[in-house]
């Protein structure tokens, strides 16, 4: 049976009147859960968000416009906070609590806040420590939250009495400062306003029919764009989100099944952990899950496969966006088993995507280019100097991905620009090996990067975790199963490294940049 899509949201002009308008319509469903056993109803969510500004406005003098930066856990406090400064019209720069001094202190020297929030202590890191460091440097005012500390009850976020509150912001602005995670250079600031971060979550709205039976468990950071944007997608269809502060292996999936998940996301660790703990259960974990969620990173058709036949449900339904122009693609319910394995879905109701050769032009279906998108959620903007060229005269936004859009319109990403490894003046794409490395039956993780070889210029290095339960494949065993495939010989791996674990954003994104450090010594291993 087919599922109609859902129309295309009307928004209001702002967040804050979004949750106005959700608390209206249902104030006693249930909003969120958290893994401190705490529930927001949607509008209890609403008059704390309330409450919340008026305390920042009493006690921290903040005013519409003003810039607030804060890095907090997933969990009630970041989306209350979140909803509250929205209601003040103060500009937010969440910033994802991995992030440490070198990249805290030069986003504050680009944002300039006003405020900064912090949790006391995070996952054994004292970030109020840090905050009071780069206090002192920046000057702004530090409000220190209780965490590893706090007894669970309440919201510890300061308090006052709304009625004191100036009336909400009626018009949109830049409303919104994130940060790329600054993994291959200083983190650069993107600009978005409500318009287009409440039009990132459009494509969950209209292709998956979401409604108040559904339950999203989220363990990612919700201070990357797609906390909000998952923030304006319930909002629309009223569903419950489950927030996880942090992601234990053995203990996180057992804890989401228990909330009764109807959606689980987002990355390949993630779903291996889902995986690994419905093979030790006896019965069916996830009974009423209708598909995995990926986004952040790409995802393998052998994954999807195992998703689907092990946990139910429709598999893992991919979505494609960045930063500067969240979830600008979005695969469907409706779709084919193949399209749902091999590509991202299709561009989002009011999206425009092309792809483009080196010269801008415009390639045909099937054939493989740059990734260009024009829409509503595009940001607005760089926080000081703009790289050369990420806007097009007319609009699009480049990605600096490769991707090929098939005859159906579904996008199928296969490469980056920048990530493609020199061999002998002959360009590799690192995802097109790495897809090819995944789908060797020892291979459970693996990313391939480039490095520096004096007689090739670059060689194709295999970073490899181990499938659990199979031994080490040995790099002969990777080149005969990449030539199997097809790929020729100068396209398959020269290079083994073997590790525990692939160091990964908190998004699921490989970090090239250390692996490729960790590995620019000569090679340990033989090509033979």
């Amino acid at each position: 049976m087919l599922m109609a899509e859902r129309a295309v949201p009307t928004y209001p002009a702002t967040l804050w009147e979004l949750i106005e308008q959700r608390s209206r319509e249902t104030p006693g469903a249930t909003m969120y859960l958290d893994d401190r056993s705490r529930t927001l109803t949607f509008g209890q969510y609403r008059d704390r968000c309330e409450a919340v500004a008026a305390g920042l406005a009493v006690e921290h003098g903040v005013r519409p416009g003003d810039r607030v930066s804060w890095q907090l856990p997933t969990g009630l406090e970041a989306m209350v906070l979140l909803g509250a400064l929205a209601r003040l019209g103060a500009v937010q720069n969440p910033i994802i609590p991995m992030l440490r001094h070198a990249d805290v202190d030069a986003i504050a020297r680009q944002v300039g806040p006003r405020l900064f929030v912090v949790a006391d202590r995070f996952r054994g890191f004292d970030h109020a420590a840090m905050a009071s460091e780069l206090s002192a440097t920046h000057g702004f005012d530090v409000l220190t939250l209780p965490w590893e500390g706090h007894d669970g009850r309440g919201l510890a976020l300061p308090v006052g009495d709304p009625d004191a509150l100036p009336p909400a912001p009626a018009a949109d602005g830049v409303r919104w400062i994130y940060h790329s995670s600054g993994t291959t250079a200083e983190p650069k600031g993107i600009l978005h306003t409500d318009r287009s971060v409440m039009s990132g979550g459009t494509g969950f709205t209209v292709r998956w029919g979401l409604g108040p039976s559904d339950v999203w468990p989220i363990a990612f950071p919700v201070s990357h764009i797609g906390g909000a944007n998952n923030l304006a997608n319930q909002l629309v269809c009223g569903h419950v989100i489950a927030l996880f502060s942090t992601f234990d292996r053995e203990r996180t999936p057992r804890l989401m099944a228990e909330v009764g998940a109807t959606l689980l996301g987002s990355a390949s660790p993630f779903f291996a952990a889902y995986l690994n703990a419905q093979q030790a259960s006896d019965d069916r974990l996830y009974p009423r899950l209708r598909a995995c969620v990926n986004g952040g990173a790409p995802k393998s058709a052998e994954m999807h496969a195992r998703v689907r036949a092990e946990l139910g449900g429709k598999g893992i339904l991919g979505s494609y966006g960045l930063t500067e122009f969240p979830i600008a693609t979005v695969a469907s319910f409706d779709d084919s088993d193949e399209l749902v394995a091999h590509t991202e879905g299709r561009a989002v109701p009011g999206v425009e995507m092309r792809t483009v050769d080196s010269a801008g032009r415009d390639v045909p279906a099937g054939e493989e280019g740059e990734v260009l998108l024009r829409g509503p959620q595009a940001f607005a903007g760089y926080l000081g100097p703009a790289p050369e060229d990420v806007v097009t005269p007319d609009g699009f936004v480049r990605t600096g991905d490769l991707g090929v859009i098939e005859i159906t319109g579904h996008l199928r990403i296969t490469g980056r620009l920048k990530d493609i490894i020199i061999r002998n003046a002959e360009n590799i794409s690192a995802l097109e090996l790495e897809q090819a490395v995944a789908s060797h039956p020892g291979v459970g993780d693996v990313a391939v990067i480039g490095l520096p070889d004096v007689s090739y210029g670059e060689r194709a290095c295999a970073v490899v975790v181990v499938a659990e339960g199979r031994v080490v494949p040995t790099l002969s065993e990777l080149r005969e199963h990449c030539l199997a495939l097809g790929l020729p010989a100068q396209k398959v791996p020269e290079r083994l490294e073997v590790v525990d674990v692939l160091p990964r954003s908190s998004l699921g994104k490989v970090q090239k940049r250390d692996l490729r450090s960790r590995f620019s010594a000569p090679a340990a291993r033989s090509t033979s």
